[in-house]
């Protein structure tokens, strides 16, 4: 699970506190993100609550698919959301804010990387396994090994495919933003995207194979 508003911000700065600007003038519609940061830039807590609020679950996602590993996970969505913080005096909405977000995350991952040189992938490969109570025993199982074998298989990619993938399926990010966020170019993004999905639909339509890759491990 992703950290507490409460954690990012600080001991009583909570997202959720009651505390408003005087002047901030209630949200009625929904503002994209770049507004929400620029509102925010200016003082609104609300906006930045909001902003919070609405990429909190996929950045998560997206940093525990990368690292395997709950508590670097929740270490560096902690670095990125201070980091968005204390960027928002400089903030210029030259991108989309998901471009801008995820560019922020991916150097933040890249350096918990150089930190830890010996970084090693984790076993908490049921961090997401959410059960709906009205499964029945041998669905939630046949879920569950789903999900293994398509984390097994994210393991297997080389980074710069698996990055692609996960800004794309986590992030919901396009090849432009994909391109903008690793460094690339379109057709670089695009390539690595295309054969990250062709090598997951294979390993996952062959459960046999990657059994065998986990029992290497």
């Amino acid at each position: 699970m992703a950290a507490s508003a409460e954690s990012v911000l600080g001991p009583g700065k909570a997202l959720c506190s009651k505390a408003r600007l005087a002047y901030a003038p209630p949200m009625t519609h929904s503002p994209d993100d770049s507004a929400l940061m620029l509102r925010y830039q200016d003082g609104d807590l609300a906006a930045f609550e909001a902003l919070y609020r609405r990429h909190n679950d996929p950045l998560y996602r997206y940093l525990f698919r990368l690292c395997h590993h709950r508590d670097t996970a929740e270490d560096i969505f902690q670095d990125v959301w201070g980091k968005i913080i204390k960027a928002r005096a400089s903030y210029r909405p030259t991108a989309k804010f998901t471009t801008f977000l995820y560019r922020v995350a991916r150097n933040c991952f890249v350096d918990h990387l150089r930190r830890n040189k010996r970084h090693a992938n984790g076993t908490e490969l049921d961090a997401e396994r959410y059960c709906h109570p009205g499964e029945a025993p041998e669905t939630l199982t046949e879920k569950s090994l789903a999900k293994e074998r398509l984390s097994i298989a994210l393991m297997t990619l080389p980074d710069e495919q698996r990055d692609a993938f996960l800004l794309h399926e986590e992030a919901g990010l396009n090849l432009d933003q994909i391109a903008s966020v690793t460094g690339s170019n379109r057709e670089t993004a695009k390539s690595r995207l295309r054969y990250a999905v062709n090598k997951l639909r294979a390993a996952i339509d062959e459960p046999a194979s990657i059994d065998a890759t986990r029992d290497r491990q």
